[in-house]
């Protein structure tokens, strides 16, 4: 299974870091946000990476290279200055991905979630990974009903992770413009079409440089408890 690496976003809520520092290469820790991804798809057994690239994207590809230092390989889908949001993105690079399914994962999310079970798991045109929902986004995207699908409406609604595996069919018909992936998941969730699973782990979403000093501080306290 290839897996996508959303790293193309501008990074708005980051700024000024990202100014002249697109959002995947800010350090945590002293290592770019990105490395971080790119080591735990290697470890999950992830060797085929595309990512994806805009608001300065050839730092990017000149920080990650091929992927051989880390025992990957990897191909770029390039975007322009534009980003095409994560639909339009996914939409793009899909003769980079290939015609199985695909993971993706976002490049500004940390998360200790076991990448490696999301190689066998069973995928009508989509499984998410869903989390609690955070202080930021507390009323959730959708409901994972007693049956394992996702629902737009009832109780209990989760947060998207940004962790999902992905057929290519649910993108295949789009047009390659800026497109967010809400509008595209609607359909087939009302069709029924579209799994989930709660994640209780750890889970945060870098969005803010209050949020990347947290996660440097807990791979800081993490680096010394190993020493």
């Amino acid at each position: 299974m290839k897996a996508m690496i959303l790293a193309a976003g501008r990074g708005e809520r980051m700024r000024p870091l990202t100014d002249h520092t697109p959002k995947p290469l800010l350090r945590a820790n002293g290592k770019p946000l990105i490395e971080y991804t790119i080591e735990h798809l290697a470890s999950a057994g992830f060797n085929q990476i595309v990512i994806n690239l805009a608001h300065l994207g050839e730092q990017i590809a000149a920080y990650c290279g091929d992927g051989e230092r880390w025992g990957v390989r990897i191909r770029y889908s390039d975007e322009g200055d534009t980003a095409l949001e994560t639909a339009g993105g996914i939409a793009k690079a899909l003769p980079l991905l290939g015609e199985a399914p695909f993971l993706t994962l976002n490049a500004d999310v940390a998360c200790d979630f076991p990448l490696e079970k999301l190689r066998t798991v069973d995928v009508d045109l989509a499984h998410l990974v869903m989390i609690p929902n955070p202080p930021h986004h507390p009323a959730g995207d959708f409901a994972v009903t007693p049956t394992g699908q996702l629902s737009e409406v009832g109780s209990g609604k989760l947060t998207y992770s940004g962790i999902g595996v992905y057929r290519p069919a649910l993108f295949a018909n789009l047009a390659i413009e800026p497109l967010k992936l809400r509008p595209v998941l609607n359909g087939a969730i009302q069709a029924g079409r579209i799994s989930g699973e709660r994640y209780n782990g750890y889970w945060l979403d870098i969005g803010t440089p209050e949020r990347l000093h947290d996660l440097s501080e807990r791979l800081t306290k993490a680096a010394e408890s190993a020493a």
